[in-house]
């Protein structure tokens, strides 16, 4: 029986830590549960809005004002070289868990927080590597026809930051079935924890942000080479990095009431305490026009805004 409650506080349900309340909000398990939602949802009139592990968002200081429903399912199981796992599992948690089976490929995305579904959903990637990478099947449920489906790797549309599922809100992931690679777990779990050091190094862990806000820009032939002359690497599919861009600008450092632009990965916009999000969009708009009148470049939000 789905339970549905009013007025849940959803900052404590994200990683920025910032935002108001569902108007009602429920946990669920399953397409039954999705589809109940749904049909509850609809009886009102009411928006429904997913909610997975909570990192990739920023919610309204006025909260939302529908069902919020989140991912809570996480079963998994692992077959051969394949894992199937639920939309709720956590990521890092799943790449520790193949890697002492023996069986990894993917740990550079070790440390990006979230759930696997949505890291399916946002093809997460990290050093090189896209979830796209080792991704065999998605499963999914439509509230808009109640029917479940399969996808193959190839009709999830994965590209950069991007998949079928975000073009289509209504499919919602509830599975995702993996192929993985046998590797020696010895050395996927040094991998892993290599992997996490050099995130420690480069970005932000267990801060209060949504991860990195904006997507990495493709730039012009001329912003490419001046990236590639100052750091000596190549840019990938003609993208720099959008926290480079914010440092050229001089917006490393910039604040808005309690959001600040880190000073150790200013792609990170961090909630220092009191942040609410009117800060982060006021600051986000700073940094986008700081780039935009610099380099003709605009800056696009990773992450979500919800409500």
């Amino acid at each position: 029986m789905l339970s549905i409650r009013e007025e849940v506080p959803l900052s404590p349900l994200t990683t920025f830590k910032i935002g108001g309340s569902a108007r009602f909000f429920a946990e669920v398990l399953d397409e039954e549960d999705i589809k109940a939602a749904a049909l509850w949802a609809r009886g009102k009139t009411m928006p429904l809005v997913v909610l997975a592990g909570g990192s990739n968002v920023l919610i309204s200081d006025d909260g939302i004002d529908a069902l919020v429903i989140k991912i809570a399912s996480r079963s998994n199981h692992f077959m051969g070289t394949k894992l199937f796992a639920d939309a709720g599992c956590n990521l890092l948690d799943m790449i520790k868990k193949a890697s002492q089976l023996g069986l990894g490929g993917w740990e550079s995305l070790a440390g990006i927080p979230g759930t696997i579904g949505g890291a399916a959903r946002g093809n997460a990637g990290a050093f090189g590597t896209e979830i796209k990478d080792v991704l065999k099947s998605v499963t999914a449920f439509s509230v808009a026809t109640f029917e479940t489906r399969e996808f193959d790797n190839a009709e999830c549309d994965l590209s950069y930051r991007h998949s079928f599922f975000k073009d289509h809100p209504e499919w919602i992931i509830v599975r995702v079935t993996l192929e993985l690679k046998k590797v020696s777990a010895g050395d996927s779990i040094a991998k892993i924890d290599n992997t996490i050091i050099e995130r420690e190094r480069r970005h932000l862990q267990n801060v209060q942000a949504a991860g990195s806000y904006f997507t990495n820009p493709v730039a012009p032939d001329v912003v490419q080479a001046m990236f590639e002359q100052e750091k000596g690497i190549k840019s990938r599919e003609g993208r720099v990095p959008a926290g480079w861009l914010i440092e050229k600008v001089g917006m490393k450092g910039a604040k808005v009431g309690g959001a600040i632009a880190s000073e150790q990965h200013p792609n990170y916009l961090v909630n220092t305490g009191d942040a609410t999000a009117k800060d982060v969009v006021e600051l986000a708009a700073m940094i986008k026009n700081a780039v935009s009148n610099r380099f003709g470049i605009e800056l696009d939000e990773e992450a979500a805004l919800l409500g």
